[in-house]
This record gives structure tokens, C-alpha cells and sequence, in this order.
């Protein structure tokens, strides 16, 4: 792949979408293409899938049932929005991605390692260059979720699920440091950035960018 897979990683309330902003501005201002998508969603099939996933109302889903949509989801987005994006040397800046599964199906659902290798298959084996998981205590990431709107089905989940779910983070953050940049979430807006963009010039001096 000639362009960048940058993904961003993170509990409820994290402030995700901010830092996507600016890592926008910063491939932006260097003149590269940057395509800003999202999971579950990112094309049409994806983003109908998302409404199943989110809607509160289904909360007869299984566990199974879950991670197979998230797969499916995944698995048109891969192929439709994200590999021709990188064929063309464009920079795929991700909400979410692989990471966010086995978090929340493998460790917060408790379905072990099946939730990787069925996203192996979804992703054709596809891995970010680099990701930044947001690390915001559960309790304190809710609460930033609740001022910001009404909750979705994941969000009303109960408070030890999500613990669960850092914990599975924290996991991933553990076993592949190279490419798994763990950042403050607590810390300012700014600071975040700064840390955030030091990363990148790294990344972009590997890749002389």
C-alpha cells in the first residue's frame, strides 16, 4: 500500500473526534489526500450495518451476533473505502478499527481469540500503520458521553462491561507498543495534540513523508 492507515482507539467520551480533526490538518497541510472514515460505517452496506449495531432498542443481540456484524461491516468498508484509498497513496484516518472488536467482543463480550481471527478474514490480514488509543478511565468517558447526547446500545452497557473493555486496551496497548501509541485522555486538548503530532513526524520520517 502506497498512503497511511492511521486509526484512532478509545472508550466512550475519549475525544476522538477532535484529534481526528487535527490529524487531518496535519497530513493536510502537507499536501496529502486524507480520507476521514469510520466503524462500524464508512460506505452504505457499513453505515446500515452501524444502525443495527448502535440502535438501542436491539437489546436481544447476542454477543456472536455482534461480532459478526461488526465483521461484516468491516469487511465492505476494507474493500470498498479503504484499500483503494491506500492503493492511491491517500492518508485512511479510521474511528475505530480492529482493536475497537477485540476490545469490546473479545474482552467485554468475553469471546476470546475468535474475534481476531474472524476479523483477520474480514480485513484480508489489513493493519494500521499506527493508532492511538485515547486511555480515559470507563467512569469518567461515560460521563463526557452523557452530556454529549443520548447514549447508543454499546454506551448503555453497564459500567463493569466497559471496564472490561479497558482492560482489553490495555492488553492490546501491551503487546504491540510499536504501532499502539497510548495517550492521556485526561490531559488538554493541546497537549494531546502535541503528543499526538510527535508521533507522526516519527511515523512520517520512517516512511519519508
Amino acid at each position: 500500500m502506497k498512503g497511511l492507515f492511521i486509526t484512532l482507539e478509545g472508550g466512550d467520551g475519549a475525544g476522538k473526534s477532535t484529534q481526528i480533526r487535527n490529524i487531518e490538518r496535519f497530513f493536510t497541510e502537507k499536501g496529502l489526500v486524507v480520507v476521514h472514515t469510520r466503524e462500524p460505517g464508512g460506505t452504505q452496506i457499513s453505515e446500515k450495518l452501524r444502525d443495527i449495531l448502535l440502535d438501542s432498542h436491539n437489546t436481544e443481540m447476542t454477543a456472536v451476533t455482534e461480532m459478526m456484524i461488526y465483521a461484516a461491516s468491516r469487511a465492505q468498508h476494507v474493500r470498498e473505502l479503504i484499500i483503494p484509498a491506500l492503493e492511491r497513496g491517500e492518508v485512511v484516518i479510521c474511528d475505530r478499527f480492529v482493536d475497537s472488536s477485540v476490545a469490546y467482543q473479545a474482552y467485554g463480550r468475553g469471546l476470546g481469540d475468535m474475534v481476531a481471527e474472524v476479523n483477520r478474514h474480514a480485513t484480508g490480514g489489513l493493519r494500521p500503520d499506527i493508532t492511538f488509543w485515547l486511555d480515559i478511565d470507563p467512569a469518567a468517558g461515560r460521563a463526557r458521553a452523557a452530556k454529549a447526547g443520548e447514549l447508543d446500545r454499546l454506551e448503555l452497557e453497564k459500567l463493569d462491561f466497559h471496564y472490561r473493555v479497558y482492560e482489553g486496551y490495555k492488553k492490546i496497548a501491551e503487546a504491540e507498543p510499536d504501532r499502539v501509541k497510548r495517550i492521556n485522555a485526561a490531559d488538554t486538548v493541546e497537549e494531546i495534540c502535541s503528543s499526538i503530532y510527535a508521533c507522526l513526524e516519527e511515523l512520517c520520517a520512517e516512511k519519508g513523508i
